[in-house]
């Protein structure tokens, strides 16, 4: 379970489910995701940036229904009606219903029970209880006993956490249950666990006490440089709004001593049916459903003196204000602009719909714009964002945003201000406006042609957004509809009207500098940070200049080679063909997806070819060809020209392997090759470009090890690996001083200057003689010079003993705990099967018994591998993060169920737990295209049989608990393990001291 951050800023566009998570986590350092959230890394900074004012990933998750007629005249002032896909349906008693019948994937439900209660609602005495009883609910209730709901769903195939979940928000609390239905009872059952949550749950005494520190575990997971420095942001953000002090995971000191009844109050208050809604959506006949649904939730009642469930107001900033926040554990430095908030406007109309999609196109060319900056020999900021979001319900605002280089705060505020004003001075070009326009219709046009292929679970959004913010759901076909007729019509003098409208223009704002005390060049003062902001503004700006580009990657195909053998496999639904040049393709045409093509090569080779002195050159010789771009075409040259094509292609060397992996829309094969045969052919040499990526690699290094999180995995790689020089460990600024451009390309070139040995595998939605030709003419043409195809062995081994180890850093009291066994094993498939089932049983009792029965944990749990490269050898890692007074009997109680295991074997009960929900897994898996590439891959680099995918429930149904018994004896040797324990460097400071420390400064 988890407490979900809010959406405080920079949310894009009119579907929020995905973008503005990533825009909020992005401000504190973390990742959105599943359960427990995971911290994010500085090197996975600027991706997330660049992808945060990226349009068509969030277009692809909202156009996901049936609806509409394409042809049918639209009349903007209509109302968005509800789609035919999907049945909305009201109880007497105002619990709101979304059914829907969908067949992917197959013999499954998604449920979902939703409350618009969150921690807004909270009375003073119940700050964090929202949370807390979203907790509650796996804790007993009218018809499951405490631990006797989640073991019940266990025994079905649902996973803790990865399926069963749940997030609490400002707003509303999800609850989430993903129920198989291989018996026909399971969708009963799951009806009446929603029930429960709905308005069953027991709220007893001994077991909330218990799950106090459960609770308060959450909350010192997420302490960090972040949650203070947020703690003085926060309130500055909301301006004074009732949000700022109503963050989900609430007060430390509530958490420890609220009453009993302050808890069963929030419950009582806000959990009743008209402010509730349950959807269902999968493999189920929709009228028994309904009729199975109001049977449930019809005998929930509303208490006879409801609370009025209002919305907070968010005050109007009327003075500009800059604030500066530093911390010495902040990972990145940034500068954010948040303009006054505004009133949003739900999606009512077709004219609002349309009005979102011009907002969508601004944003696009807007965040393209920003992103040519970044490539500049020394660009202003390593990433930026700049466009209208929505903040909470009812309120957007218009922000920018931008991660710091070397050059500090004053280039990259000037570079801000000054991309909004040529856009909102002088707009956009006819040029940049038909690349998005060609982007958004392929959105557009992929939704729609997979409408019958869509997960469950991306209708369940849709519905969730629609429940809670009354987003449209009119269903693909009709939005599919709305934009063929309402796309072409959206001119350029529209879209520039729009800017001019959006950006503001001089009003009354708040600065804020964030980031660490250690800051290069010197952190501004709150007046120096607003006197750059207002010099910006007054600073005359000249129209965007717009290169021409080419209209397609190659102007002349290759001669091709000849396709000189063909064999299948008809068990596997596989064709391979033998190109003239030597090189191998294997191809599964699949019918799960209509418009994806996915690719995969892999052969032996990799950076330790390469000797110690080009340790960093192969190291970094991957992301530096990506850099570069390919022929004449920078990165983003590249973009423009693939403007309204899905196709993508990487090339990478791992340690022992060299890889190239692609994906494309069935329509989009062709552009795939092209770039595969450019990849081999044409990595091209930019000396600005390379120039900007050293320069963004030094400041995230020199940034990096602030965290103690950073200092902790560097710790562990360097005590389980004895420092050795070719294992990569947190990169330092002065390792970019060993890499050489000229190097770093000769390495990439003599690896993939030759296509020798490669095998390529395409699982997706083709015709045999449809790629044919294509085949023959981008891959058998590829250059195959000889080149050494082999791994090699430089003798990476772990140590060998027991090693204890301490790091001491960060300020907060936060421990983690990490114990690595590693040693020899003989690879083969079946041990794999043997080998994770152990982790998976033991995973049930760390959750069992650590966090449930002894509550020392939030999250945690063992993970690992086995290999035969370069020798055959196992690793499992066990992660457990607690707090400081609890690292002993947090160790202690992780190796007493860890010897249980090897004493005894692991309860057949928690074994079939894992094999069911192994084999639901694998079935539904078995449809998807990703999952077919891995397998056979996979069976290439292991020399395995590919063939095991067809037997695999019989595989894993063979696993026997003495099996396991025998695997914990082998794998877990109590004389040969690793064990580093991260301590907090200094006592914590209190709320008060965090607030008030050195360096946070306000300025008018």
């Amino acid at each position: 379970m988890r407490s979900r951050r809010p959406n405080l800023d920079l949310a894009q566009g009119r579907r929020r489910s995905r973008l503005a998570r990533i825009c909020y986590y992005l401000m504190l350092g973390k990742t959105p995701g599943r359960w427990p959230p995971r911290t994010l890394s500085s090197s996975n900074l600027m991706n997330l940036m660049t992808l945060f004012r990226v349009r068509t990933a969030s277009l692809t998750a909202l156009l996901l229904a049936l609806a509409l007629p394409t042809h049918a005249e639209l009349r903007l002032r209509d109302p968005i009606p509800v789609g035919p896909q999907v049945k909305v349906g009201q109880l007497a008693n105002g619990l709101r219903y979304y059914l829907q019948k969908n067949g992917k994937p197959e013999n499954k439900i998604e449920l979902r029970l939703v409350v618009k209660a969150g921690s807004i609602l909270e009375d003073e005495d119940q700050q964090g209880l929202a949370h807390f009883t979203e907790h509650m609910a796996f804790n007993g209730s009218t018809h499951f006993k405490k631990h006797e709901l989640v073991s019940y769903l266990q025994s079905i195939g649902i996973k803790f956490g990865a399926d069963l979940n749940a997030y609490t928000s400002f707003d509303e609390t999800v609850y989430i249950l993903p129920i198989p239905t291989d018996k026909k009872e399971n969708f009963e059952t799951g009806l009446l666990v929603l029930e429960d949550w709905a308005g069953g749950l027991t709220m007893n005494d001994a077991d909330i006490d218990k799950e106090r520190d459960i609770v308060l575990e959450e909350l010192r997971l997420g302490k960090g440089a972040s949650d203070r420095m947020n703690k003085v942001l926060l309130p500055k953000l909301f301006n004074g709004s009732r949000y700022a002090e109503r963050l989900p995971i609430g007060q430390e000191d509530t958490l420890k001593h609220f009453k009993h009844e302050a808890i069963k109050r929030f419950y009582r208050d806000w959990y009743r049916p008209d402010l509730m809604a349950v959807v269902v959506v999968g493999d189920i006949d929709p009228q028994q459903a309904e009729r199975m649904l109001t049977a449930h939730f019809s005998k929930l009642k509303n208490p006879p003196h409801e609370r009025v469930r209002e919305y907070a107001k968010v005050p109007v900033r009327a003075d500009s204000e800059a604030l500066v926040i530093t911390d010495k554990e902040a990972s990145s430095n940034a500068v954010f602009v948040r303009y006054p908030v505004q009133t949003a406007r739900d999606e009512i109309t077709l004219g609002d719909y349309r009005e979102h999609m011009v907002d969508n196109l601004f944003s696009s060319m807007l965040a393209q714009r920003l992103q040519e900056l970044t490539q500049l020999p020394e660009p202003p900021f390593m990433g930026a964002s700049s466009g209208s979001g929505k903040l909470v319900r009812g309120y957007k605002s218009f922000s920018a945003y931008a991660v710091l280089g070397k050059g500090g705060a004053a280039p990259a505020v000037a570079a801000l201000i000054a991309e909004d004003e040529k856009a909102r001075q002088f707009g956009f070009g006819a040029a940049e406006l038909e690349r998005s326009k060609k982007a958004m219709m392929r959105g557009y046009e992929r939704a729609y042609s997979e409408r019958d292929k869509t997960d469950s679970s991306s209708y369940v959004g849709e519905y969730l957004r629609h429940f809670l913010e009354l987003e449209s759901i009119p269903g693909i076909a009709a939005e599919y509809g709305y934009a063929q007729q309402l796309l072409p019509g959206i001119t350029l003098d529209e879209i520039n009207a729009y800017a001019r409208a959006t950006i503001p223009n001089k009003t009354a704002k708040l600065v804020a500098f964030l980031g660490s005390t250690t800051a290069e060049p010197a952190i501004p003062s709150g007046g120096a940070l607003m006197a750059m902001v207002e010099t910006a503004e007054k600073t005359a700006v000249l129209a965007h200049t717009e290169k021409a580009v080419a209209a397609s990657l190659m102007e002349h195909a290759p001669a091709p080679g000849t396709i000189v053998s063909e064999t299948k496999n008809a068990a596997l639904g596989l064709t391979e063909w033998r190109l003239s040049n030597g090189v191998r393709v294997v191809l599964k045409p699949t019918d799960f997806k209509n418009d994806q093509v996915l690719m995969g090569a892999s052969r032996f080779g990799g950076q330790l070819l390469f000797g110690d002195k080009d340790s960093f050159n192969a190291r970094y010789a991957n992301a530096i060809a990506a850099t570069m771009g390919l022929k004449d075409f920078s990165p983003l040259d590249l973009q423009k020209i693939l403007a309204g094509k899905v196709a993508s292609v990487r090339a990478g060397m791992g340690n022992y392997s060299d890889s190239v992996g692609g994906s494309a829309g069935s329509s989009d094969i062709e552009t795939m090759l092209q770039l595969v045969h450019l990849q081999f052919s044409d990595v091209r040499k930019n000396p600005d470009l390379y120039q900007s990526f050293i320069g963004t690699q030094r400041e995230l290094a020199r940034n990096a090890m602030a965290r103690p999180e950073s200092v902790f995995s560097d710790a562990i790689i360097g005590a389980l690996y004895n420092n050795h020089p070719r294992v990569a460990r947190v990169a330092r600024p002065d390792d970019f001083d060993q890499l050489s451009l000229e190097r770093s390309l000769d390495i990439y070139r003599e690896r993939f200057g030759s296509a020798r040995d490669f095998t390529f595998f395409f699982v997706g939605s083709f015709e045999l003689d449809q790629i044919k030709p294509l085949v023959a003419t981008y891959l058998a043409s590829l250059p195959t010079p000889d080149i050494a195809t082999a791994w090699k062995d430089i003798g990476i081994r772990p140590v060998h003993g027991v090693v204890k180890k301490e790091v001491r850093s960060g300020s907060e009291a936060k421990s983690n705990v990490s114990i690595n066994f590693t040693g020899q094993a003989p690879y083969s498939e079946a041990e794999q099967l043997r080998f994770h089932a152990m982790l998976e049983v033991l995973n049930i009792k760390i959750t069992e018994v650590l966090r449930e029965k002894l509550t020392l944990i939030y999250g945690g749990g063992l993970h690992g591998s086995v290999s035969k490269i370069p020798y055959g050898n196992y690793s499992i890692g066990l992660s457990l993060p607690c707090g400081p007074e609890n690292v002993d009997k947090v160790i202690a109680a992780a190796f007493a169920e860890i010897d249980k295991v090897k004493r005894d074997g692991p309860e057949q009960g928690d074994l079939d737990k894992v094999k069911k929900n192994w084999v639901q897994s694998h079935d539904k898996a078995m449809r998807e295209n990703g999952y077919w590439l891995g397998r056979l891959q996979g069976a290439l680099i292991d020399g395995s049989d590919p063939a095991s995918i067809l037997h695999y429930a019989k595989d894993v149904e063979a696993i026997s608990a003495a099996d396991l018994k025998e695997a914990a004896r082998r794998y877990f040797d109590m004389n040969n393990y690793v064990q580093v324990v991260l301590s907090p460097e200094a006592k914590a400071p209190d709320a008060r001291q965090a607030l008030q420390q050195p360096g946070a400064a306000l300025a008018h």
